[in-house]
């Protein structure tokens, strides 16, 4: 398949990147987007030049005339919106988190699988050189056996306008509101972090404790048609299948880091951090001799294919390409278990 033709699904704030990466890519085109909201819609074929336009995912594939998608539609539309498509054989790369919970994400990925397309979560910190390479030493063995991690996500965006005004904008106000679909920053950044974590660690968790909190941001915790309940910050303690533990935290209230992500995992020959800070990402070690002193020193980290050019790869070459809709299911189950185990320890120590 050398023309591949791409749908794009929801054609909010996201869906920029999304659109932008593909024009990118030699021999794809973006040939059509579907978004409820009519004015949205227009406004986003224009800008981009495409040339059709659907209310719906069923208009779209009445139509049919394309390969693949790219669902960037809001968290709980997920799962209704995908499974028409992978019934109807088309490829799809699906936002983050993959659903709004794991029963849904679950059928998600058993209708890829049983489909057999190319499907594909856009777990964008995947595109992270020092991630990729920090991995690879993970499981080439540089630190030996995991024994301990770090990792948080932070962010600062309801303490500063530096991205845009969350008091006043709706695609910020709709992240922290659970009747508008945001599972909060659990669900936001915090499964970007369990991936970036456990990928690099090559291991996956066996057990969670969660504590969320939701922050009073104005008067009645509302701003209009926005009730403002989602969770603001997390912090899990987490078990790995090795028995391995570890920390994970993220929050919105991180003054200071704008978009940061920092991971440290500890083995018995050594340790390797990961830093994402400022759009750049660094790799340090400390191995081999240079742990006997306490030395860490950078670690060289090749470019690496976005999730982009990998999606469309994976379908020219007819195989299956990762991370897909297996593991945004089992990230999934964390995020639910980390929420469960919230609301199980509700009760606070009298002080």
């Amino acid at each position: 398949m050398s023309d591949l033709r791409i749908l794009i699904l929801g054609t909010g704030g996201m869906a920029k990147a999304h659109v932008e990466a593909y024009l990118a890519i030699p021999g794809v085109t973006v040939v059509a987007g579907v978004d409820t909201n009519a004015e949205r819609l227009a406004a986003f074929l224009g800008k981009h030049g495409i040339a059709r336009g659907f209310a719906s995912v069923g208009e779209a594939l009445a139509w049919g005339a394309f390969d693949a998608v790219s669902n960037v539609t809001p968290d709980p539309a997920h799962h209704p919106t995908t499974l028409p498509l992978l019934a109807a054989g088309k490829h799809v790369l699906c936002e983050k988190p993959l659903a709004a919970n794991y029963p849904d994400a679950a059928e998600m990925a058993a209708a890829a699988s049983a489909a057999g397309v190319v499907n594909m979560v856009n777990l964008t910190y995947r595109n992270v050189p020092a991630l990729i390479a920090g991995a690879k030493m993970v499981a080439g063995g540089a630190i030996g056996e995991v024994r301990h991690f770090e990792a948080s996500y932070l962010q600062s965006w309801l303490t500063q306008p530096a991205w845009g005004h969350w008091d006043k904008e709706s695609q910020w106000l709709w992240r922290l509101s659970s009747a508008h679909g945001s599972l909060g920053v659990l669900g936001d950044v915090g499964v970007h972090i369990l991936d970036f974590a456990t990928h690099a660690a090559g291991l996956f968790p066996t057990n969670v404790s969660c504590r969320l909190a939701t922050f009073a941001k104005a008067p009645g915790d509302r701003i209009g048609e926005y009730v403002l309940d989602a969770n603001d910050s997390a912090a899990m303690h987490l078990r790995l299948e090795n028995g391995a533990i570890g920390v994970v935290h993220a929050s919105r209230f991180a003054s200071g880091h704008l978009n940061d992500l920092v991971l440290q995992l500890f083995g018995t020959k050594g340790g390797i951090e990961v830093r994402f800070e400022r759009g750049e990402s660094r790799l340090r070690a400390s191995v081999g001799e240079d742990m006997l002193s306490g030395t860490w020193a950078d670690v060289e980290t090749p470019e690496v294919k976005t999730n982009y050019v990998r999606f469309v790869e994976a379908i020219r070459e007819g195989r299956q390409e990762l991370p897909d809709f297996a593991r945004g299911a089992a990230l999934q189950k964390v995020l639910d278990l980390a929420m469960a185990s919230d609301r199980a320890q509700s009760a606070d120590m009298a002080i």
